[in-house]
């Protein structure tokens, strides 16, 4: 399978696995990693998902050149009869068509270049391998970024930063990432898996429910004018007081233990 998919405890690891090819996105994987968004949106065992590329070179270097691209090409110029279904497994695959509920861990063990640059926007808590590079190349080869970075860099780094990688497409390492804010950090390449997984089980302390609306209310809100959030986060918080967790939270504090989320 291209897209590896494993629940361990709360948290379900995908992997982009087509090595060999750097992990590049051909139309089978495509249709996995949709697949296992889907799979990881629908089980409430799942709290938290790490995201990570199989092998030692790549993260994911985008869209593949020779399968893909082309395709998407045709696609676009009214060529083939594949339209109806590439371009919405597209959107799905790299979560532009829908916000996903929990938070996204990415392990980028290597190259993060193009369209796996762009599903890394879509993450929320990224940990770099030294060995990890990153750039949106698109423009180098005459195509346009579709995996969503035109729209989401400029919302998490400085505009002039964004326009940079967008417009001239240079690659930069992981440290120059992390001085962008990019990443949260810099780990060894041997310990990057496991240092994503050691944050995912941290989340997985706090309250899953606590947790998903307040990504929620900050993705979300990044698109509306700010009257507009304060009352989406107000409603959120509603919602999160109102829960069984809301209770649990304080009785756990004075009782000095543990609490016992259960997402509700």
């Amino acid at each position: 399978m291209p897209v590896r998919y494993e629940v361990d405890g709360r948290v379900a690891t995908i992997t982009i696995d087509r090595p060999e090819a750097m992990n590049a996105l051909d139309p089978p994987m495509l249709f996995g990693l949709a697949e296992a968004w889907d799979r990881a949106t629908e089980d409430d065992n799942v709290w938290v998902v790490v995201l990570t590329g199989a092998g030692d070179d790549a993260f994911c270097v985008g869209a593949d050149l020779k399968s893909t691209v082309p395709r998407t090409a045709a696609d676009a110029r009214g060529e083939s009869d594949g339209q109806q279904e590439r371009w919405p497994s597209m959107a799905r695959t790299l979560l532009r068509d829908r916000f996903f509920p929990k938070p996204i861990v990415a392990a980028v063990n290597g190259h993060c270049i193009a369209g796996g640059f762009g599903l890394l926007l879509a993450t929320d808590l990224r940990y770099a391998s030294t060995n990890a590079t990153f750039g949106m190349q698109e423009v180098r080869w005459g195509l346009f970024p579709i995996a969503g970075s035109t729209v989401n860099l400029p919302r998490q780094v400085p505009y002039c930063k964004a326009m940079e990688g967008l417009l001239i497409g240079d690659r930069i390492d992981a440290h120059a990432a992390l001085a962008m804010g990019l990443v949260n950090e810099v780990v060894e390449h041997s310990e990057v898996r496991a240092r994503a997984r050691e944050i995912a089980d941290r989340l997985c302390r706090n309250g899953p429910l606590a947790v998903r609306k307040v990504k929620e209310a900050v993705v979300l809100g990044l698109g509306l004018p700010m009257a507009q959030a304060f009352q989406q986060e107000l409603r959120l918080a509603q919602e999160v007081y109102a829960s069984a967790d809301a209770v649990e939270g304080p009785a756990a504090f004075a009782e000095k233990r543990e609490p016992r989320f259960s997402g509700r």
